[in-house]
């Protein structure tokens, strides 16, 4: 298998390969880190793991030719999102005060990939913190983050550096973290898709644990996985929850709720993709349905920086703890915070400014949007709600600060933050699972992705109206990068 064919793969035909002796493990994980080197300059990754890569790709040819049973991702190299803990490796969630912390375990949702036969190709880089949406990092050794199909512009953050990777084929899936969009956001801006599972209100109905990561809001933050299919997706997913793969959902007679608000002030070129999908779903036999979420933006606006910003005061403390970390406070890492636009949420987390506002965000605000969203999936009879995943393209790169403002349809300047957190956001509030899949490419060929919303434990099921919808609309041709040679 030439190396051009190595890195088209996605991660279900390279587990294939490997398992049925098409593929060395070996060669797979040196073709990819040579590409890692190649790409280097879009800043996707933060650190590599060369020897440990190597030495794990060793042992699954070893165990293959002495003719063990495979376990199901033997071989299958990941990037990890640089917030979430690895024994081996640094995990500094893009921050200076972090840059040499060194965890003693993996997180639990990675080591249950390991233990399926998974390979840590390295940690990819992110918005530092996690707080932000562009991945325009001004730490020294992470840097801004370029998205693959243009380089000029943003991939998407928080998780922008494991989207960035994926796409331009450095590895063919990952893992992110979500806390208001930041799986979503990159793998729709990068092309790729993108898994945020239910959180809900914790404990059992939290499908992924969310120990071991660099945490903003244990109310809302979460490990998703990230492909360039919804088929690899769905197969990480599996693999976290024990569960067996998600099938395709039929489309005909699937009900989708368009919320009109979600679509509002939309971008012409997003909106114009969506509605070419909308259009080729509907021939499909998908049913849509035009009702809005009423009243949900009024209570998102008191409840998600409310908890945000209180809780991350709580639990980066208690992370530093539990990890290990000593000499290091919150303080610390406030003052040196590298990014312009993370100054002010972590002087904002330090101040605890929203801590007067919590208790009703909690207790009162978050359970209502809960409800609202229960009553608008069951009262309409709908499957799940669709809207784009951002109402605009990538945003180009801001280096100045990081993330500043932007004009959608050659409007009025409004904040690059808020505009592209809009849509993802309050679903991650409330703790319903949120996929995004690639709805196509505009005319300027910049990726736009698909979102879809669920009922609270419905992951399986989006992940089913996820195949179908691939099937239907197709993955993207890779960006035009410099490739391996043969």
């Amino acid at each position: 298998m030439s190396k051009t064919e190595q890195v088209a793969l996605t991660a279900s035909q390279a587990v294939d390969a490997i398992r049925n002796g098409r593929l060395s493990a070996e060669v797979y994980v040196t073709t990819l880190l040579e590409r890692a080197e190649q790409q280097s300059g879009l800043n996707s990754m933060i650190a590599l793991n060369k020897a440990g890569a190597l030495a794990a790709a060793r042992k699954v040819d070893a165990a293959r030719a002495s003719g063990a049973t495979l376990p199901p991702l033997a071989g299958l190299p990941i990037v990890v999102k640089d917030n979430i803990n690895t024994s081996d490796m640094p995990t500094t969630g893009g921050t200076p005060a972090l840059k040499d912390v060194r965890p003693t375990a993996n997180a639990p949702t990675l080591q249950r990939l390991i233990d399926a036969g998974a390979i840590v190709l390295g940690k990819a880089n992110m918005h530092e913190l996690a707080f932000g949406t562009t991945s325009t990092n001004f730490t020294s050794f992470a840097g801004t983050v370029h998205n693959p199909y243009d380089v000029r512009r943003v991939p998407g953050g928080s998780s922008g550096g494991t989207g960035a990777a994926i796409a331009a084929r450095i590895a063919p899936a990952g893992l992110g973290t979500d806390t208001g969009g930041s799986v979503r956001i990159p793998a729709a801006l990068c092309g790729i898709a993108g898994l945020r599972p239910t959180v809900g209100n914790g404990g059992a109905q939290r499908r992924y644990d969310g120990t071991g990561v660099l945490p903003i809001s244990r109310t809302r933050d979460t490990i998703g996985p990230m492909g360039r299919t919804v088929a690899d997706v769905a197969l990480l997913d599996a693999v976290v929850t024990g569960a067996s793969i998600a099938k395709p959902v039929q489309l005909s007679g699937l009900r989708l709720g368009v919320p009109a608000s979600f679509w509002k002030d939309t971008e012409t070129q997003v909106a114009t993709v969506m509605a070419s999908a909308r259009t080729r779903l509907q021939s499909a036999g998908v049913v849509f349905v035009d009702i809005d979420t009423v009243g949900l933006w009024e209570l998102d606006a008191k409840v998600s920086f409310q908890v945000v910003l209180h809780e991350a005061g709580q639990d980066i403390p208690a992370y530093l703890v539990a990890t290990g970390v000593k000499g290091v406070t919150l303080a610390d890492i406030a003052a040196k915070v590298a990014s312009p636009d993370v100054k002010g949420p972590m002087g904002a987390v330090l101040g605890d400014v929203t801590a007067a506002e919590y208790q009703a965000a909690i207790t009162q605000y978050r359970p209502q949007m809960q409800a609202l969203y229960a009553r608008y999936f069951a009262d309409n009879r709908l499957d799940a709600m669709m809207f784009p995943t951002t109402s605009v393209v990538a945003p180009v790169i801001d280096s100045r600060d990081g993330s500043s403002k932007i004009s959608v349809n050659g409007g009025p300047l409004v904040e690059t933050f808020a505009t592209m957190i809009r849509n993802s956001d309050p679903g991650s509030t409330t703790g319903v699972p949120g996929i995004t899949l690639p709805a196509g490419l505009t005319a300027t060929g910049l990726p736009v992705g698909l979102s879809l919303d669920g009922p609270m434990g419905s992951d399986a099921k989006l992940l089913g109206i996820g195949l179908s919808m691939e099937s239907l609309l197709g993955v993207l041709p890779p960006p035009t990068l410099p490739q391996l040679p043969a």
